[in-house]
């Protein structure tokens, strides 16, 4: 089993990059893996949920990154604290995994198995269909998406990304707090 060591965040990056916005996770992970800014050990992972939970135990903090499908503005970034509250439902529903990212975390927490900080980073995709590369509105956040994880690796996280239990924070293409959700 993988083990993370020296106090940095394993980042997940999740997703299938051969169906167009549910790359977003793979290409993330790409991008943060040439950062040298901040120490990470980076994986990217298909979601499957039982390998999912083998990586929550690789390391103390996590941070994964995903495709949603909502029906938010594709591009919509989400960020929700898992371990503070229960992901919502609606925001994985269209996983190609029978046990994915949703049911990996929720199962985890139920046998005890959550790390000890989970960042889950959502990204609203507009295309899912069989195909290389990301719809303009996902393409353009993925220097956000970046930022935003190596924010919170380096403890600069601002007030956008503080979450409540039994909300989450919803952050528009420049990194603004949009609304929080129930």
């Amino acid at each position: 089993m993988m083990q993370v060591t020296g106090g940095g965040p394993l980042v997940i990056g999740v997703g299938n990059p051969y169906r167009r916005d549910d790359g977003i996770g793979h290409t993330v992970a790409k991008r943060l893996r040439s950062s040298a800014s901040v120490r990470l050990a980076v994986v990217e992972a298909s979601g499957e949920g039982a390998a999912l939970m083998d990586l929550f135990e690789a390391s103390p903090w996590v941070m994964l990154i995903d495709a949603i499908s909502s029906g938010a503005s594709p591009g919509t970034v989400v960020r929700v604290d898992a371990v503070q509250e229960t992901l919502p439902h609606r925001l994985f529903r269209f996983s190609s995994h029978a046990f994915g990212v949703g049911q990996a975390v929720e199962l985890a927490r139920a046998l005890g198995r959550l790390p000890q900080r989970l960042t889950i980073f959502g990204v609203e995709g507009a295309d899912f269909t069989e195909g290389l590369g990301l719809s303009p509105e996902v393409a353009q956040v993925v220097e956000q998406v970046v930022g935003f994880v190596l924010a919170e690796a380096s403890g600069i996280a601002t007030a956008t990304y503080t979450d409540r239990v039994l909300e989450h924070t919803v952050l528009d293409v420049g990194g603004n707090q949009v609304r929080e959700d129930t």
